[in-house]
């Protein structure tokens, strides 16, 4: 075989030899000229360089070499056409159905994923893919969308990023009703010396979020031993600690929001501080005008306008709120 073979050939082959015939090839399958066909047919085996088929006035039968010719050449328009399909498809803007949102896991357990049958209620036609990490997002990279991040209050864009604040969060000390049954009353600050603390060590670290130690100093209360207690790295765990009863949290409120709506934990002492953070909504700039992020975010803006905090319940006297 001298050169390369033509496409066009296999299927003029294929499509005679299943024919049984040049004459209907030529009509029924290639809208062609008989002469024309068979002069294709001669110059594909002559690139081939054995008969392919012998020819009579009754039509045309396969040599054994046109037989073992037959099985590769339809193999290869069907490989062919399946390159052909595959470039086609990705020519072609893709229309994600989507959306890829980046949240921290706490934030995700707490709050974002009880809410989201809402947004598929009110969005049907959007899929939310949720990545929980506690890391940022990489927008190129990690196919994000969106992402909610607990950033400093005053969080600025940058040329690539869209940062907007959705909610800022305070601290919050809070507790299972059945703790109180167990202590007694807790409504005054120094009451939470006699009770067991937890501590989320995913608070720590972080400027400007307050911690027990500044919690009771800024209460007023002195010598308090603020290293005991339990310890988690993990919010929703602290939590969960919290509403069986294992010891007084200092929470971010967003967080603990549904359980004191709910009552199974309640807010023992009305001290909030302020945290100097706040959860935002971040995008990158080439994303933020797509229809399915402007879904997301407006949906979720409405359901931080909607939290009520009347309807959370607390047990304890008002304190001064820093």
């Amino acid at each position: 075989m001298e050169g390369a073979m033509e496409l066009r050939h296999l299927r003029y082959f294929v499509a005679v030899a299943e024919e049984g015939s040049l004459t209907l090839a030529a009509e029924k399958r290639l809208h062609t000229a008989q002469p024309s066909l068979s002069r294709q047919i001669r110059d594909l085996e002559y690139e081939v360089g054995v008969p392919l088929m012998n020819r009579s006035v009754h039509g045309i039968e396969l040599t054994t070499a046109g037989r073992a010719f037959l099985d590769h050449a339809r193999l290869a328009l069907t490989q062919a056409e399946a390159a052909a399909e595959a470039a086609r498809r990705a020519a072609q803007p893709i229309e994600r159905t989507f959306v890829v949102i980046s949240t921290p896991p706490g934030f995700t357990a707490n709050w974002l994923a009880p809410r989201l049958y809402r947004f598929a209620s009110a969005y049907p036609e959007i899929d939310v893919r949720v990545s929980s990490s506690g890391s940022n997002a990489n927008f190129t990279t990690d196919g994000v969308d969106v992402a909610i991040r607990n950033l400093p209050i005053d969080a600025a864009a940058d040329s690539a990023l869209v940062i907007e604040k959705l909610i800022e969060l305070s601290i919050v000390p809070v507790c299972s009703p059945g703790l109180i049954q167990m202590h007694g009353p807790l409504e005054r600050p120094e009451a939470l010396k006699r009770v067991p603390l937890i501590h989320d060590d995913t608070l720590a670290g972080r400027a400007q979020v307050p911690d027990w130690a500044d919690w009771f100093k800024a209460a007023g209360v002195d010598a308090v031993d603020v290293s005991r207690g339990l310890r988690f790295n993990s919010a929703d765990h602290a939590l969960d600690a919290a509403g069986e009863g294992a010891g007084v949290l200092l929470a971010h409120d967003v967080l603990a929001y549904d359980d004191l709506r709910t009552g199974r934990l309640v807010i023992p002492v009305e001290l909030a501080l302020r945290s100097g953070r706040a959860y935002h909504l971040v995008c990158a700039k080439s994303r933020r005008e797509h229809p399915h992020v402007q879904a997301f975010c407006t949906w979720v803006k409405q359901e931080v306008a909607a939290l009520d905090w009347t309807q959370v319940h607390r047990t304890g006297g008002s304190h001064v709120q820093s």
